[in-house]
């Protein structure tokens, strides 16, 4: 028996918005932080749990505080018992009567939630000496679905449903595990686009991800048009004919704005359209992809649960669905998101790029391809080249794929030096003491 001892919550902030990094007609100042979490045990081995919230500054106290109302649910209990059973840890925190009310399951505390239970899911395949692609990708296809919510999903994706597509992706699990090993998993990058660069940087940046292999680039629009015009048109200078280029408007636009800021920029030929309004405006989504075809609508980063994916798969709101590896209720509910991608034959291209989304949705992708949709065609992992020095295994980048990690865990442990470093705040343990 191995007793949780420990839960120790860190403010942490970086000040990308010192050197425009990250920055969007929406977030012209982001400062990249993280809600961090890291679960101790009394074991010998001395094994940690890390997970985090991704944010972008203000606020970042407000999340480290969601995470620390949930400390009373594991201070004490069995390490063991709440590692063998996921599915049942994950209804622990979710089911909290008093914590519902604060939801349910969105917003603030559905991500305090989610960066528990990924820090638990970090500990678990430490134990298991394997990285989390890999052992999530060894699970049964019962195993899978135990770990699942299907409240709220039966109306599209049933259990017998979700049975059905992992049972149809056992064979072939090793496959495309040595494929994995050998050829990684394509990345596209966001690194060119952000808002606040200048032309000439912009321009060398396209030029920069084309030689390093990178399958597609980024550009943030919707500041003004006639900048994303000018912006569009140095990219397309810079890259080769036919090659993808993404928007991103980080929800800038109404329903018909959008539509017409699209089409505006169709002469471009834009890969997609990502965020082109509210993540909660679901129809409208639907109203942009109707408008806007062929170019396709991306969205997801902020969709807060599974039944926001749900309906956007319904509708046809969306033709590329963008995961979050902490928007939402952790590794389990992404999960589910996967599943209803696969239910509806739509790619996941993750989001990425703040600091350490890309070293934890890399593993997520990685065990789609192996355990649930079987293909990454058309499929790629955002990245941007931003903080990965500050983790303990840092993603690795070559010829614009993601290579398949290796190490124990879920990729989310940040080292003692940059958390002490960039800590606004001291740690709960250390502030109690």
């Amino acid at each position: 028996m191995a007793v949780i001892n420990r839960v120790d919550t860190f403010d942490i902030r970086f000040p990308t918005s010192l050197s425009l990094d990250g920055s969007d007609a929406m977030n012209p100042d982001p400062d990249y932080s993280a809600a961090y979490v890291v679960v101790g045990t009394d074991a010998p081995d001395g094994l940690e749990g890390h997970g985090f919230v991704f944010t972008i500054g203000r606020g970042n106290d407000v999340q480290v505080a969601a995470i620390d109302t949930l400390r009373h649910h594991l201070l004490g209990r069995d390490a063991d018992v709440l590692l063998a059973d996921m599915g049942a840890t994950a209804r622990l925190f979710r089911d909290d009567s008093q914590l519902r009310w604060l939801g349910p399951e969105k917003g603030v505390m559905h991500m305090a939630i989610g960066a528990v239970i990924n820090a638990l899911w970090d500990l678990r395949a430490k134990r298991a000496g394997e990285p989390l692609w890999l052992h999530l990708s060894r699970l049964s296809p019962e195993e899978i679905v135990a770990l699942v919510d299907f409240r709220y999903l039966t109306d599209v994706l049933t259990p017998d449903d979700a049975l059905e597509i992992l049972r149809a992706a056992v064979p072939g699990r090793e496959e495309r595990t040595e494929q994995l090993l050998r050829e990684g998993y394509a990345a596209y990058t966001t690194g060119p686009g952000w808002l606040g660069y200048s032309d000439e940087k912009l321009a060398r940046l396209c030029r920069e991800a084309v030689a390093a292999g990178f399958r597609q680039i980024k550009l943030k629009v919707g500041g003004d048009l006639g900048d994303d015009v000018r912006r569009m048109r140095i990219a397309r200078s810079n890259v080769p004919d036919g090659f993808p280029i993404a928007i991103d408007a980080n929800q800038r636009w109404d329903v018909g704005a959008a539509i017409e800021w699209v089409n505006a920029l169709k002469e471009f030929e834009p890969a997609w359209i990502e965020e082109p309004t509210s993540p909660d405006d679901v129809l409208g989504h639907a109203a942009i992809a109707r408008g806007v075809a062929p170019v396709r609508v991306a969205t997801g980063e902020h969709a807060q649960n599974r039944v926001m994916f749900k309906q956007l798969l319904q509708v046809r709101g969306v033709d590329v669905l963008q995961i979050d590896a902490t928007r939402v209720g952790g590794v389990n509910e992404n999960m589910a998101n996967l599943l209803l991608a696969a239910k509806f034959g739509i790619p996941v291209c993750p989001h990425a790029g703040g600091v350490g989304l890309c070293e934890a949705v890399q593993h997520l992708s990685m065990f789609d391809y192996v355990a649930v949709s079987r293909t990454r065609e058309g499929r790629m992992i955002e990245y941007a080249d931003h903080l990965h020095e500050h983790f303990v295994v840092p993603v690795e980048i070559r010829e614009g794929h993601y290579v398949a990690p290796t190490a124990p865990g879920a990729g989310t442990e940040m080292l003692a030096e940059s958390i002490a470093a960039h800590s606004w705040r001291n740690s709960y343990s250390e502030v109690r003491a």
